[in-house]
């Protein structure tokens, strides 16, 4: 089976903001909705407390002690059957077990109601919805003690309900008007969040549909008019993309160099087969082309190994690698006693690869060490920029020789000279010198060395 295409950024942002929008919609539908069932129970028991007063006021008990209500109910609903509010009265047990005294509003006719509890006076008590034989209620029950002339105090319990349904029934138009309100605010909400992805991811679009376009070669970089957030980013692939060109240009270059150069000792060895000549010369003629050839490819893999420029290259210590070279010339130029000092900064790195550094300073060097009497000097040091990712970098490489005559320094310059070509072995040159900083966008600068007498060779490599 294919591997599962992984969802989009936009698609796990809406997904990750629609649950969250979900959890909290719910969390604040189910807040509200208890909130008002709790508003609504406490007006209930505020309304039915209010009935049971209004009984108070307007009633009496006999001298018998039966409850004589009151000829106008304190609402309508208790004078009409299944009215929904239903009034009681309840008194004392007596020895029998009945009720001394016992009254039904014409509401609460015919109907199983709790109305049997009784309370002590002054006592008061709200439940609901509580389960009757025929009705679930909201029930409001206040136990009063009644003085009555010649009879002494009567103790009784007035109770007031409500159908349960027509609170239930307030809840349900809430919660249908909550759902319709929060729902309809819930889908608002994710089309504006769409809207908002979509408007904030549109400069990665425009940033891939710009990378589309370099690929086809309908333009050469990409646009620097992103956001500050991708600004940067956008620096980073134009230079990775000047760096693979680069790279793609040195290449082809040294291929065709390199096919260029080896046409005339390949033409030399063929003139020498078909000439017919003694063993001896056409061997010797043969191994002398053979080794020119050998110097050309030698040369012209080191200018491709020249890896160039990288973006995201990791820093390399120089010390290391200029000891590593120095005790290898000490060797070669044993004869001449040369003393070669350090002043490298522990702070100085360079952001390429380790190969290049060592083409830069040994053929730096091996020149210094060519010319030099006695001494050569290396140093290094970083040379910081506020605001910048990395440090710049400053390489200078000293002798106590003859120096440069300032007529020659511009032909010494120029692109393509090679002025060691024909030394065997390592010593290439300053072509590779030449070929480097230009693919890492350095400056080589060749001056006279005030402490030392001789030249004096700065390399210097800009902050990014």
């Amino acid at each position: 089976m294919a591997p599962r295409r992984p969802l989009s950024i936009q698609a796990r942002s809406l997904l990750a903001a629609g649950i969250a929008l979900a959890a909290f919609l719910g969390l604040t539908g189910f807040a509200l909705d208890q909130a008002v069932y709790e508003t609504l129970r406490s007006a209930l028991r505020d309304r039915l407390q209010s009935y049971v007063y209004g009984y108070l006021a307007a009633s009496d008990v006999a001298r018998s002690g039966r409850w004589l209500p009151p000829d106008v109910s304190p609402d309508p609903r208790f004078d009409r059957p299944d009215g929904g509010l239903y009034a009681g009265v309840s008194g004392p047990v007596e020895n029998n077990g009945k009720l001394a005294t016992s009254w039904r509003s014409p509401s609460a006719v015919g109907l199983k109601l709790p109305f049997d509890g009784t309370l002590k006076p002054g006592a008061a008590d709200f439940a609901g919805p509580v389960a009757g034989a025929d009705e679930n209620v909201y029930l409001f029950s206040l136990g009063v003690t009644w003085d009555v002339p010649n009879r002494g105090a009567v103790n009784l319990t007035l109770h007031v309900a409500e159908d349960a349904r027509l609170l239930a029934g307030q809840r349900d138009v809430f919660r249908r008007s909550l759902f319709e309100y929060l729902g309809g605010l819930g889908a608002l909400l994710l089309v504006l969040l769409l809207a908002t992805l979509r408007w904030s991811l549109h400069p990665l679009h425009r940033i891939v549909a710009d990378l589309a376009r370099v690929e086809r070669g309908e333009r050469e970089h990409l646009s620097t008019a992103y956001p500050r957030e991708l600004a940067g980013l956008a620096v980073n692939l134009n230079r990775f993309i000047d760096g693979e060109r680069e790279h793609l240009g040195r290449y082809r270059n040294t291929l065709a160099d390199l096919a260029h150069s080896l046409k005339t000792p390949l033409a030399v060895i063929r003139n020498e087969l078909e000439s017919g000549a003694s063993g001896e010369t056409m061997r010797w003629n043969v191994l002398e082309q053979a080794g020119r050839m050998d110097q050309i490819v030698a040369y012209q893999l080191a200018r491709a190994a020249a890896s160039g420029h990288a973006t995201f290259a990791s820093p390399v210590a120089l010390q290391p690698h200029a000891e590593e070279i120095v005790a290898s010339l000490e060797k070669v130029y044993s004869a001449k006693n040369i003393l070669c000092e350090f002043e490298i900064d522990a702070q100085a790195h360079f952001y390429g690869e380790p190969g290049d550094l060592l083409e830069l300073l040994g053929n730096l060097l091996e020149n210094a060490f060519k010319w030099a009497r006695h001494r050569v000097v290396l140093g290094a040091q970083a040379v910081p920029a506020p605001g910048m990712r990395r440090p710049g970098l400053e390489i200078v490489v000293e002798d106590d020789g003859p120096g440069i005559a300032p007529e020659n320094l511009e032909h010494l310059l120029q692109r393509g000279v090679r002025g060691d070509e024909r030394v065997q072995g390592h010593g290439i040159g300053l072509s590779i010198v030449q070929d480097l900083l230009k693919a890492y966008r350095g400056r080589l600068d060749v001056t006279h060395s005030e402490s030392l007498g001789g030249a004096k060779f700065t390399v210097r490599f800009e902050a990014i």
